[in-house]
């Protein structure tokens, strides 16, 4: 049985980190190819203009041009269609990107591949979160990071599926998800 493991969370609290970590574990323990998909890397495809003509090496943000929401539309299509071919081949899929309002879409690929679901939102405390970020150069990130910790956080599905990893390893992080299993389980 293939496994979708979801992984979400406010930007800095370590998703892209523990997913290839996750990963690593996986692969190695149940000896089957593992396929990451991190959203993000659907986000940075966009490249658009450069705001001031002639500066050719400069780009503009993909939200200068094109909608916040056609984005997400267009990077959950890209993150569901990868994982359902990825299924299709047998792998285990780890998918790292936050979530709002998508988890019922997730779901409904698992059922289809008979797969078993993982669900887990990763958070940290408010200052690790703000230094994860700083450290990373994107300061503009900050309070859209403390902004989700506090609606992800509250969401009711999200409940019993919260892992806090202020002061953990990601070797703690990996054994903890590992034996807890369950607990992040649908």
């Amino acid at each position: 049985m293939s496994k979708i493991v979801f992984i979400s969370g406010p930007c800095g609290c370590g998703k892209s980190t523990f997913s290839d970590a996750l990963a690593r574990h996986l692969a190695y323990c149940d000896n089957k190819t593992v396929y990451i998909i991190h959203g993000d890397d659907f986000h940075a495809g966009f490249i658009e203009p450069p705001q001031e003509r002639g500066d050719f090496f400069v780009n503009g943000e993909a939200s200068d041009t094109v909608l916040w929401e056609d984005i997400l539309k267009f990077n959950w299509g890209c993150i569901l269609d990868t994982a359902d071919r990825a299924l299709s081949r047998g792998m285990d899929v780890i998918i790292d990107y936050i979530i709002e309002k998508e988890l019922s879409r997730i779901i409904e690929l698992a059922k289809k591949h008979n797969a078993e679901f993982f669900y887990i939102v990763l958070t940290a405390s408010a200052e690790i979160l703000e230094s994860r970020i700083r450290s990373r150069g994107d300061i503009d990130m900050i309070n859209r990071s403390l902004f989700l910790k506090k609606e992800l956080e509250a969401m009711p599905e999200n409940q019993g599926h919260i892992y806090d990893n202020t002061g953990k390893s990601i070797k703690e992080m990996v054994n903890d998800i590992i034996i807890q299993d369950y607990k992040f389980n649908l």
